[in-house]
């Protein structure tokens, strides 16, 4: 496997080496056949997402995976042209006055790979594809093992749509993933754990690779006092539910003011009940994706019951989901935490919402400000005063106010982590900068600039000239 990907990544060097400089037509291309693919093979992504999953809807997996990589393709088509037209910037004076000329041009980096989680598991792979193909690059792929369905499915419609050195799709398992993390790309991108993430920078480092990590974390959602606790409740909910919670961005604990608790876990239950009547045989509910991280989130509950938390499980209907043989969980929401238990340490990525109180707003920022960056952070409220001074005094990836996630759905925002959530960004311009390199140009008059200056020797009052101007305070 590893001399496989060893010559397909040769070959695509290669070719990207002998196309240069790539024609905007042969990007828009490959944006429309990446289109093309994600069109064609909707249903059958939705089919696989949804056997992996054990319970994934299709309608989900076509407004989360699907619909986003489209937009981003569109997005991305629509306006590449003039994000690779070169930036004009001004010479040191006064060589621009005697006919110097400086410019930042965009050029793309190479061959990009792309490590893919299983969460989203086509969106992971696409939607950074749209800035790689518009940048110019080439790309191989590693889908997550743990959708193996996708990941097959991958390695078969994507020859149908770009030749191997192109675009080129690798599966298997972590052998498979750590030989991929070793090659020499121009620039790699993986999304995934914090923890993983790690190791993926140890391996680029030895080959100097650039990376983009998009990793995760415990985005903080901070109810303040102004909140409408119902229509906060609605929203918190359907980010917590969406996927089951299996969202790198997913609102991980809720912060509330400690005599609005009650009222606030009101709001959310109701929100559930209200997206989700029933979950069992609930097309619109997904599961959690296997056996393994469904025992370790019942770990978290189990770990939280032991140090004194108390568990609630929102279940509308009151299904017995003990004795269903799948791995759907009802959300359970968590009070009386501390920073002892799982689940105030861990990134959850399921059906389970921690519940923190505060006295004051400066006791909650203070607590953000105390744990790792976040990739997300939420408030909630109508103390525009109050918001301004959550944003200003926190540091996250990004943010949203008065909802959560959508921050990621602004193709035209940079979507990215900070610290241990992640590092780079991609999305929209964003993407195609992150996929490019800015190279610096000069372009020098005719004149002896350097002697006019006194920068030639041997040094004399031009030189003691330049030195006395600019050595001044």
């Amino acid at each position: 496997m590893t001399d496989q990907m060893q010559a397909v990544l040769q070959k695509q060097k290669a070719a990207f080496t002998a196309a240069l400089p790539e024609p905007m037509s042969v990007r828009r291309d490959r944006i429309d056949r990446a289109i093309a693919l994600l069109i064609d093979y909707k249903d059958e992504f939705a089919k696989a997402v949804s056997a992996d999953f054990g319970h994934r809807s299709t309608e989900q997996t076509l407004m989360t995976d699907i619909m986003p990589s489209v937009s981003a393709m569109k997005h991305a088509k629509k306006h590449f042209e003039s994000w690779a037209k070169g930036e004009r910037r001004k010479p040191t004076f006064p060589l621009g006055l005697i006919g110097a000329k400086a410019e930042v041009i965009y050029q793309p980096k190479g061959v990009v790979g792309v490590i893919a989680p299983w969460n989203f598991p086509v969106g992971m792979v696409m939607v950074p594809m749209a800035g790689i193909l518009a940048a110019g690059n080439r790309a191989m792929v590693k889908p997550s093992e743990y959708t193996e369905r996708v990941a097959d499915l991958f390695a078969e419609a994507v020859p149908k749509y770009f030749a191997e050195e192109e675009m080129a799709v690798f599966t298997g398992g972590v052998e498979a993933a750590t030989a991929f993390s070793k090659l020499a790309f121009d620039h790699m991108i993986f999304t995934g754990a914090t923890s993983v993430g790690r190791h993926i920078m140890r391996a680029a480092a030895d080959n100097l690779v650039p990376v983009t990590l998009e990793l995760g974390g415990k985005s903080p959602t901070i109810i303040g006092r102004s909140a409408d606790k119902a229509k906060a409740g609605q929203r918190v909910a359907l980010g917590k539910m969406m996927n089951a919670g299996q969202i790198c961005l997913a609102p991980d604990y809720l912060m509330v003011a400690k005599d609005q608790e009650a009222e606030m876990i009101e709001g959310v239950k109701a929100g559930v009940a209200n997206l989700y009547p029933t979950l069992l045989a609930n097309d619109d509910y997904t599961s959690v994706v296997n056996g393994r991280n469904y025992d370790r989130l019942q770990g978290y509950l189990a770990d939280a019951r032991e140090k004194g938390a108390e568990l609630i499980e929102v279940n509308p209907a009151n299904e017995d989901f003990a004795s269903s043989n799948g791995n759907k969980m009802p959300l359970t929401i968590v009070r009386n935490v501390n920073d002892s238990m799982k689940v105030m340490q861990e990134e959850i990525f399921g059906p389970i919402l921690p519940v923190m109180t505060y006295s004051s707003m400066d006791e909650a920022i203070d607590y953000v400000n105390a744990h790792d960056r976040p990739l997300g952070l939420y408030y909630f409220g109508s103390d525009n005063a109050e918001a301004d001074r959550v944003l200003s005094r926190t540091i996250s990836g990004g943010a949203t106010v008065n909802d959560v996630i959508f921050h990621n759905a602004m193709e035209d925002l940079p979507f990215g982590g900070v610290g241990p959530s992640g590092m780079g960004n991609y999305h929209g311009q964003d993407g195609f900068k992150t996929f490019s390199h800015m190279r610096a140009v000069y372009r020098q008059p005719g004149l002896d600039v350097a002697g006019l200056a006194g920068f030639k020797p041997p040094y004399g009052k031009a030189t003691a000239k330049t030195l006395a101007k600019e050595l001044r305070k």
